[in-house]
C-alpha cells in the first residue's frame, strides 16, 4: 500500500513538472503528458485504496483536458473522480458529478447527463436528503424522457413519487403514480404493474386526510375506467375497505383490511409507513371524539 502511494506521488510530481515546463512543441503536449501522469497516479492511489488522493488526481486529469478543450474526456475524468470520492466524501463526489453533468450537457450527451443526475440523486438518497434527491431525479427523468429512455425515466419518477409522499407532498405523488399507471396500461410488457401504481396512488389519497373519502371513491371509479381489470382485484378491495374504514372512523376495520392484504401480499416499508400515518390519524380522531363525550 505504502509503495503504491509513493509511486502515485512520484507520478504526480512528474505531472506537475510537465505543467511547469516550457514545451518546444507547444503547450498542448505538456497537458497531454501531464494528464497521462495524473491518470497513472490515480491508478496507484486506487490500488492503495487512498480514495481522496485518487479523486484529487482525477480532478487534475480533468483540468488538463479542459485546457486542451477536450470536454468529453474532462467529463469522464470528473466522473472517475466522483467514483473515488464516493467511498469517502459524498459532498466532493456530488460536486464532481455535477461538473461531469454540465460538461456532458454542453456537448449534447444528454443520456450521460441523465445517468449522472440519477447517480447524484442516489447519493442524496443515501444521505437521507430526500428534497435534493427529488430535484436530481426530476432532472434525470426529464433527460431520459428527451432521449426516449422510458424505463429509466419511469424508475426516476417512481423515486420522486416515493419521496414526495414521504415528505407529505401527496398530490404530487398521486399525479406521478397515476401517470405511470396510464403509461403502463399502454404497454403490453408493463400493463400488469399498473395495479401496483394505482394502489400507491390510492394510499396517497388516503393520507391526505379523512375528509378525502369522496376523493378516494372518485379515484377508485377513475381507476376502473383506466383499467377495467382493477375492479375486483385485491388492490381495489384493499383501497375500498380502507376508504370505508376511514369513513366509519373504524380503526379495527382499517387494521383488519391491512392485515388481510399483508397476509397474501407482503406490504413494503413505504406502504406500511403511509398506512400507519392514516391509522394514527384515525386513532387521534377517535380520541378526540371520546374526549367530547
Amino acid at each position: 500500500m505504502a509503495d503504491q502511494i509513493a509511486r502515485g506521488e512520484d507520478f504526480e510530481k512528474r505531472a506537475e513538472k510537465k505543467l511547469s515546463s516550457w514545451g518546444l512543441f507547444g503547450s498542448s503536449s505538456k497537458f497531454e503528458d501531464a494528464a497521462d501522469f495524473f491518470v497513472k497516479a490515480a491508478n496507484c492511489f486506487k490500488l492503495a485504496k487512498s480514495w481522496d488522493q485518487a479523486g484529487s488526481a482525477y480532478v487534475k486529469v480533468a483540468d488538463c483536458h479542459l485546457k486542451l478543450d477536450s470536454k468529453h474526456e474532462a467529463a469522464g475524468a470528473y466522473a472517475d473522480a466522483a467514483h473515488c470520492y464516493k467511498k469517502t466524501n459524498s459532498k466532493e463526489s456530488i460536486s464532481c458529478l455535477e461538473q461531469a453533468v454540465n460538461l456532458f450537457m454542453e456537448i449534447g450527451r444528454l443520456n450521460m447527463s441523465a445517468r449522472y443526475n440519477k447517480e447524484i440523486a442516489e447519493l442524496c438518497e443515501s444521505e437521507q436528503n430526500f428534497e435534493q434527491a427529488i430535484v436530481y431525479y426530476e432532472r434525470a427523468a426529464d433527460l431520459f424522457e428527451s432521449e426516449e429512455v422510458t424505463s429509466s425515466a419511469n424508475q426516476c419518477k417512481q423515486k420522486i413519487a416515493q419521496f414526495a409522499a414521504q415528505l407529505e407532498q401527496y398530490q404530487k405523488a398521486i399525479a406521478i403514480y397515476e401517470d405511470i399507471a396510464r403509461e403502463s396500461l399502454n404497454n403490453n410488457l408493463l400493463k400488469y404493474g399498473a395495479k401496483g401504481h394505482l394502489l400507491n396512488a390510492g394510499i396517497c389519497q388516503l393520507c391526505k386526510g379523512s375528509g378525502e373519502v369522496v376523493a378516494i371513491n372518485n379515484a377508485l371509479e377513475r381507476y376502473q375506467e383506466m383499467d377495467p381489470t382493477f375492479f375486483g382485484s385485491r388492490e381495489h378491495k384493499l383501497l375500498a375497505d380502507l376508504a370505508d374504514a376511514v369513513d366509519q372512523e373504524d380503526v379495527v376495520k382499517f387494521t383488519d383490511a391491512v392485515k388481510e392484504f399483508d397476509s397474501m401480499t407482503k406490504l413494503d416499508t413505504w406502504k406500511t409507513t403511509l398506512l400507519l400515518r392514516v391509522k394514527e390519524a384515525l386513532k387521534a380522531k377517535e380520541l378526540e371524539e371520546d374526549d367530547l363525550t
